[in-house]
């Protein structure tokens, strides 16, 4: 049986060395879980054709989360929401089933440091990831702010899953504090980036009880550098990365995700 991971560029993804570790101590050792690099012309035709090479799901990451959910023939109510799906199922009957797993993944995170219900948030970012965010983050209680470089795109992704657009920078400055900071955009990413991309003064950033950044690199990104140096709790994009696999891995074997060998095959 074969999994993978579809996205472009993925070589840097870890999910393989997690997820065949995954199924490795589930005792599924004639599972191979592999990398599928797909430019977006490719993408529907090399999916459709992949249950009859004996796959029985994939990961998705960018940039065809939405363009999984479109070919999709059913979806979860977290893939319909966000209008993103990062989890293609190939069942028997020839039918792919779309689903989130980002979203309940970030949530189960969060919950197990803070109560969700009440939390004042502030999201950085409008894309895929972000949209599964405020989602999660809103179905649960929050109050959400969501900041973008492009307001306009704020806007949209509020409408569509709820949570308060910030028209700029003078309005995320206008924040008296916010309980929780998810970051969501790609600041983190490449070697040379700098907090200061960011919307953060230092006084809305220490205010917080919990920072989320969703990149994940070799060294700790700026936003967690600067967190930790303000006392302020962490979550890094690793953790999240590994409750997003194991969640998946549970829908493609109907097994229980082993969270701690999944964990220590990434480094956490």
């Amino acid at each position: 049986m074969r999994l993978g991971v579809a996205g472009w560029p993925v070589a840097h993804s870890r999910s393989p060395m997690m997820q065949n570790a995954a199924l490795q101590a589930l005792g599924l050792g004639d599972w191979r879980y592999q990398l599928l690099p797909l430019p977006p012309g490719l993408f529907d035709e090399t999916v459709v054709a992949l249950p009859g090479s004996g796959f029985r799901g994939i990961n998705v990451t960018i940039p065809h989360k939405e363009a999984a959910l479109a070919l999709a023939d059913t979806a979860s109510a977290a893939a319909t929401a966000t209008g993103a799906a990062n989890t293609l199922l190939f069942a028997p009957d020839g039918t792919v089933i779309a689903d989130n797993t980002d979203a309940p993944a970030l949530r189960g995170a969060i919950a197990e440091r803070l109560p969700l219900a009440g939390l004042t948030v502030l999201v950085l970012g409008a894309g895929g990831s972000a949209r599964a965010a405020v989602w999660a983050l809103v179905a649960a209680g929050a109050d959400v702010h969501v900041w973008n470089r492009t307001a306009s795109r704020a806007a949209r992704l509020c409408a569509l899953t709820g949570g308060r657009p910030l028209a700029g920078l003078t309005e995320v400055a206008a924040l008296r504090a916010v309980d929780l900071i998810v970051n969501c955009t790609s600041v983190g990413l490449r070697p040379d980036d700098e907090l200061s991309a960011l919307p953060l003064s230092p006084r809305l950033l220490s205010g917080a009880r919990l920072v989320v950044d969703l990149v994940y690199g070799k060294r700790a990104t700026p936003l967690i550098a600067a967190a930790h140096a303000a006392g302020v709790e962490t979550i890094v994009g690793l953790e999240i990365l590994v409750r997003q696999g194991a969640l998946a891995l549970e829908l493609f074997t109907g097994r229980k995700a082993p969270l701690a060998v999944m964990r220590a095959a990434v480094g956490l």
